[in-house]
């Protein structure tokens, strides 16, 4: 049997890094850019929720379009806006100028997982796409941890503006390898009968969603069928809760690492690159958990409702950041979250894979990363409100740690509203071993 899917998970996986790179650069230069610019945390705050909110409300149009014109064409637009925004960014010279910028970055960056989950059904078998979603979602780490190694160093011998074309020029490489190797699996040359077969196997599953008239007929393509679908709003309200988190995570630990631990540019890489590499970690074996319950004979619903509690309860210590008394056992803690984060995000992702049919899957992962990315939106106004004020008070420090409380139980709100409307409506029935 050939294994073409996973040259084409490969691709989805170098698309993510490069998505992550680009978006993680201004994080790193915030403390450099502040400076040259005279931002508050509110005017980075705002720099942020442009990002977000151009994000988040295209991302239903994009999911329709890449549903309509197909993921090749699809992913080639998006990525080709975004690496054009990620080098826009050189030419800003004021707050209002990286506003747009990040705007740009929002409306080319939200193709990026509408187009990959939409991928990983059309390539891989229910049983082997969380394993999938992990390993691609790894990218948002690996983007993560390459962007403190290289950025910072561009920044220092070239100029900020340097650090955005850099990075950004990447994207067109990209574009050129997928327009290459990639198609449908039943039109790929690379894939024999064998895999096309393999691909295809969706055996019934005990207890799954499917049994229990939770996903949509393969026929009804509406948007009508969709919201009747009691799945798109545990969908949506996870994302909604988590992805905030998140985004806080990507956009501000370089500055809490700077404002409470005094790292410069130089100094920042180490502890940034730790916390994401172990996020990778999480992400492929977040996705794998899940898939090895299932090859033991669990269904998928099952498998994902426990996974999903498992990675809420580790982000729970966040909480405890406060009663640090050194920077290293903080990072630790940080660690596991963003790595229970990427878990999560890989299971999340794959419970609307399970959920739809392949019709309508962008436009379902467009509805919970609209979602998501609003809930993203509005959490940085929040955040730049308390950091500011406890800046004021020369407090700041005790800012973050009442943004690292909200983070400890985002989770295991989220888990429960996906209980709610996705898990209590299967079947707890398993397949034997």
């Amino acid at each position: 049997m050939s294994k073409y899917r996973w040259t084409i998970v490969a691709l989805l996986f170098v698309a993510t890094t490069v998505n992550y790179l680009d978006r993680q650069v201004i994080s790193l230069l915030k403390p450099l850019l502040a400076k040259e610019f005279g931002w508050t945390e509110s005017d980075y705050g705002d720099i942020v929720i442009a990002f977000t909110l151009a994000y988040g409300t295209s991302t239903l149009l994009v999911g329709h379009i890449i549903d309509r014109i197909g993921t090749k064409l699809g992913y080639i637009g998006s990525i080709l806006v975004w690496s054009l925004a990620a080098m826009a960014h050189a030419l800003a010279g004021s707050t209002a100028g990286f506003m747009v910028a990040r705007a740009l970055l929002g409306l080319g960056e939200a193709g990026n997982f509408p187009a990959s989950i939409k991928t990983v059904a059309e390539w891989f078998p229910k049983k082997e796409r969380a394993l999938a979603v992990g390993i691609f979602n790894s990218g948002a780490n690996v983007g993560a941890v390459v962007a403190p190694a290289v950025v910072p160093a561009i920044a220092l011998a070239a100029g900020w503006q340097a650090a955005f074309i850099a990075t950004g020029a990447i994207g067109f490489v990209w574009i050129v390898a997928w327009w290459l190797m990639y198609d449908v699996p039943t039109k790929h040359p690379r894939v024999n009968a064998a895999e096309l077969a393999h691909i295809a196997d969706e055996p019934a599953m005990a207890g799954d969603a499917a049994a229990t008239d939770l996903v949509a007929d393969a026929s009804a393509t509406g948007w009508g069928s969709i919201f009747r679908n009691r799945a798109i709003w545990g969908f949506m309200a996870g994302k909604l809760l988590t992805d905030p988190i998140w985004w806080f995570f990507l956009f501000w630990l370089p500055s809490y690492l700077s404002d409470v631990y005094h790292l410069d540019l130089k100094k920042l890489g180490l502890p940034l690159i730790l916390i994401y590499l172990v996020a990778t970690f999480g992400s492929v074996s977040g996705g794998a958990l899940s898939s090895r319950l299932i090859a033991r004979g669990w269904n998928p619903t099952r498998a994902r409702q426990y996974a999903m509690l498992l990675f809420a309860v580790c982000v729970v210590p966040v909480i405890a950041i406060s009663k640090m008394g050194s920077m290293w056992p903080v990072i630790a803690i940080l660690s596991l979250a963003v790595a229970a984060h990427q878990a999560w995000s890989a299971n999340i992702f794959t419970v609307a894979a399970d959920q739809f049919p392949k019709q309508v899957l962008s436009r379902v992962v467009g509805l919970g990363t609209m979602a998501g990315t609003l809930g993203g939106a509005m959490f940085p106004l929040l955040v730049g409100k308390v950091l500011d004020k406890y800046k004021l008070a020369g407090q700041l420090s005790e800012g973050y740690n009442q943004l690292f409380y909200i983070a400890g139980v985002a989770y295991l709100v989220a888990w429960v509203m996906l209980y709610l409307f996705v898990f209590r409506h299967a079947k707890k029935t398993s397949l034997p071993s």
